[in-house]
């Protein structure tokens, strides 16, 4: 790959791996973004990723057509602990949902779970979790009810104990279709589907991802203290609760949180497309 391919990502424990040692591969920029603005990374006109990790919703409905490449992901088979529901009344009762603004996929699966399960339809409203946190006011000043993702779901100063009502959005997910869920996957333009650099990079995602899985309670102990995770809860959360290979059931998940979604109006009607990657060939990796 003479010109580096450019990879968007977030920096999240639970990116950690998918993205450990990437840094030090040949041909590959690293570049942190927040989830919502990964999709766009993709169409920038004046700095674009070439590949990115994009939540499915924004995938869906790009303006321009993006492709999914199965070289990993970020995903659970039921719990989540990162994408909870927080609520003083009844999820039936919920008329106002204050969502977290980084995840536009964790709002989508909010509003199925809470259709179907609950059937209850309430009005989105942006939220701001980061600038919240730590606001004078107590808990009280929180939302009635909200959607939170991420690490300061766990390690942020959230009022948590103020809600008697939490949904964990995986585990709900799994209690509705017995399927896994995927939150976000490596993606790339449509129009690069044939791209032998893109499919090499992708290639390489995948073999950096395996060989990362090898040595994860390493990685996960090493980058928890930074991230403010107690290590033990984060090599559980990391080791035991996420997944990250994309395999048939996987795929399935993301076809039928589409077709839910679409019913709702959240996204239109499309099927995922899906890139194989096996065909291209693999630069080195150097320093890994």
């Amino acid at each position: 790959m003479d010109k580096p391919v450019r990879i968007a990502c977030v920096s999240f424990l639970n990116t950690a791996p998918l993205i450990e040692g990437l840094e030090a591969c040949a041909g590959l920029v690293l570049e942190h973004d927040v989830p919502a603005a990964l999709a766009g990374r993709l169409l920038d006109t004046d700095h674009p990723a070439d590949i990115a990790l994009v939540s499915v919703i924004d995938a869906a409905t790009s303006p321009e057509p993006l492709a999914l490449l199965p070289a990993g992901m970020i995903g659970c088979d039921g719990q989540t602990l990162t994408v909870r529901l927080f609520s003083r009344v009844e999820p039936s009762a919920i008329t106002r949902l204050h969502a977290d603004n980084d995840s536009h996929t964790s709002v989508a699966l909010a509003r199925i779970i809470l259709s179907e399960r609950f059937g209850a339809r309430p009005e989105i409203v942006a939220f701001d979790a980061a600038r919240r946190a730590g606001v004078d006011g107590g808990p009280q000043a929180w939302p009635e009810s909200v959607l939170l993702i991420g690490d300061k779901v766990v390690v942020g100063d959230l009022p948590g104990p103020a809600y008697p009502h939490q949904l964990d959005l995986g585990e709900q997910w799994r209690e509705l279709t017995g399927l896994p869920f995927v939150y976000a996957l490596w993606a790339c333009r449509a129009s690069d589907a044939d791209d032998a650099r893109i499919l090499a990079a992708a290639a390489l995602l995948d073999r950096q991802r395996r060989r990362n899985t090898a040595r994860l309670d390493r990685i996960v102990t090493q980058r928890a203290p930074a991230k403010g995770w107690p290590a033990d809860l984060a090599r559980g959360y990391v080791g035991d609760l996420l997944r990250y290979e994309v395999g048939p059931r996987e795929r399935e998940a993301v076809g039928e949180f589409l077709r839910r979604a679409a019913a709702l109006g959240i996204a239109p009607r499309t099927e995922p497309v899906w890139i194989d990657f096996d065909r291209a060939g693999v630069a080195p990796v150097v320093g890994v």
